[in-house]
């Protein structure tokens, strides 16, 4: 008896001991990915991929685009089902086998995508309990939801009436909303995707402030980001993937997480010069604009952009900052072929001559290129290739007699998609399977490819890592030294003094000011904006 007690001390069967291990994992982390693979055709999007996420903390995923990231939290949450992966995924101690997003809904699993997944002409109450509202003899209590609602948009701090429709809501009302309705299904781990990459300085602090709170309320987030300034001010974790593998992970406070330290985890070296540097020689003047204004696509009366007057100069890039909704885009889609607004008036002078460029055809021909901010919806057609995204605003130079030489199509398309490096195993790949950082270059080649001599880009490194924004950087800094001219609307006001030889500020609709390289600094950028002298 005594040698049978002994022997199941020392000598306890592996089962049980893997099943001891299992309750240990599942006390104390809420998420265990083991060996994760995912293939697509011709991409391997994740290699081998180990995760494991603690309960009550904010775990940060960092990466460049196309890194893995969005795959693997599509694969946790059952947008990808099982079957369609090699691995193992746990929550909450157990294996997962969900065939959808509703089955991992059920078990208070929520993400929170990038583009927004609500319904614009349905009330905000309508949204929050899409799916799965229940029914009584199949009579929905509409009363009941509403004031259901009214608790959770208390939470996230949402002051807006139940019954106000989505499409009339700003971008961070709607990503509260968003959140609003991830709450209503009891979630315990809430997944959110660039969280902030729409959102203003005010609207993000925010939402930050929210995820810290949700914390306290015992609820785990895992934050998918670029904005490493971001990862560092609320992550208690930071898990860093790199070409679909998991590189390292860091306790933020313990490892003493530095953004070089996440860049070089990123990217697999240091970026020494995150901007790249060049000389500025400006030459002679190439556009003006004087006394431009913009009206209301809808409110005719209303001024979005009033009286803006600049100038830009031969090689030089020229950057527009200011607070959202401050007129920036809109000054430039009205030049760029009247493409915005119920009215655009002023004059406009090309190489010192005046003209009226009053449809986008006439822009393009007159060697202004535009690179929207909104890449998805006006920069590309998703549903078509690479190769013909590339193309399509170009046919006249790549065809004869008004037939396109498809061998043509594609030789130009091969050219940008070696020289910006695009990654893809083809130039036929549809251009929705592409990464953010590589959709925006497809956007950036269409617009190489015009030969404009004067490059508008709105927001060109929104949403994409830091390895691609030092790219797309380097591409503009060749495009100034061949003697081109970039006009460059940023958010990001690093970015703007890190590349920009001269910075207008607008708010309101107005030009409030302009300032030299030299000479700008944040807090300079900011007071001329905000502050009425």
């Amino acid at each position: 008896m005594l040698h049978h007690h002994l022997s199941s001390l020392f000598f306890t069967p592996k089962s049980s001991l893997l099943i001891e291990r299992r309750v240990q994992l599942s006390n104390e982390y809420i998420l265990n990915i083991e060996n994760l693979t995912k293939d697509f055709p011709g991409v391997r999007a994740l290699n081998n991929v180990n995760l494991k996420v603690k309960k009550g903390e904010i775990h940060s995923l960092c990466g460049e685009n196309g890194a893995g990231k969005s795959t693997l939290m599509s694969v946790i949450s059952g947008v990808y089902p099982k079957g369609s992966y090699e691995g193992k995924v746990y929550y909450k101690g157990k294996e997962t086998n969900y065939r959808s997003v509703k089955d991992s809904e059920k078990e208070g699993l929520a993400i929170i995508h990038q583009e927004l997944a609500l319904s614009p002409y349905l009330s905000i109450y309508e949204n929050l309990f899409l799916g799965h509202m229940k029914t009584r003899m199949g009579i929905i209590n509409w009363n009941f939801y509403i004031k259901e609602s009214q608790k959770y948009l208390d939470r996230v701090g949402l002051k807006e009436k139940p019954s106000t429709v989505v499409s009339k809501l700003g971008v961070g009302k709607q990503q509260l909303v968003e959140i609003a309705r991830a709450l209503s299904k009891q979630v315990e781990l809430l997944i959110l995707d660039e969280p902030t990459s729409s959102l203003n300085d005010d609207e993000s602090a925010k939402l930050l402030d929210l995820i810290i709170e949700f914390k306290k309320q015992g609820i785990t987030s895992v934050m998918i980001s670029h904005k490493l300034n971001e990862v560092l001010q609320i992550a208690d974790t930071v898990t860093i993937l790199r070409d679909g593998a998991t590189i390292s992970s860091f306790d933020v406070k313990a490892d003493k997480l530095t953004q070089d330290m996440i860049i070089k985890g990123m990217v697999g070296r240091d970026l020494t010069h995150y901007f790249p540097e060049r000389k500025s020689t400006p030459g002679e003047t190439v556009m003006e604009v004087k006394n431009w204004t913009v009206y209301h696509p809808e409110y005719h009366a209303i001024k979005v952009v009033d009286n803006a007057s600049f100038y830009l100069r031969k090689g030089e890039i020229l950057a527009f900052c200011g607070p959202m909704g401050a007129g920036r885009t809109e000054l430039m889609m009205g030049l760029y072929g009247k493409s915005y607004g119920s009215a655009s008036e002023g004059e406009l002078y090309l190489k010192g001559k005046q003209v009226f460029l009053n449809t986008v055809k006439q822009a393009i021909k007159a060697g202004v290129g535009y690179v929207s901010e909104d890449r998805k919806i006006l920069g590309l057609i998703l549903i078509q290739d690479i190769k013909t995204n590339i193309t399509h605003s170009s046919l006249d130079k790549i065809s004869k007699a008004g037939v396109v030489d498809a061998q043509r199509e594609i030789v130009e398309a091969e050219k940008y998609r070696k020289d910006l490096r695009i990654k893809t195993p083809s130039i036929n790949q549809l251009t929705r399977n592409l990464s953010g950082g590589n959709q925006q270059k497809v956007v950036l080649s269409r617009t190489l490819l015009s030969d404009p001599d004067i490059f508008i880009v709105d927001e060109p490194t929104r949403g994409i890592d830091v390895g691609a924004k030092s790219e797309i950087y380097g591409i503009l800094n060749k495009l100034v030294a061949m003697g081109k001219s970039v006009i460059m609307i940023s958010s990001e006001l690093p970015e703007a003094l890190g590349m920009a030889d001269r910075i207008y500020v607008m708010n309101e609709g107005k030009i409030k000011g302009m300032l030299m390289h030299g000479e700008a600094t944040q807090e300079k950028i900011m007071r001329i904006a905000l502050v009425n002298e």
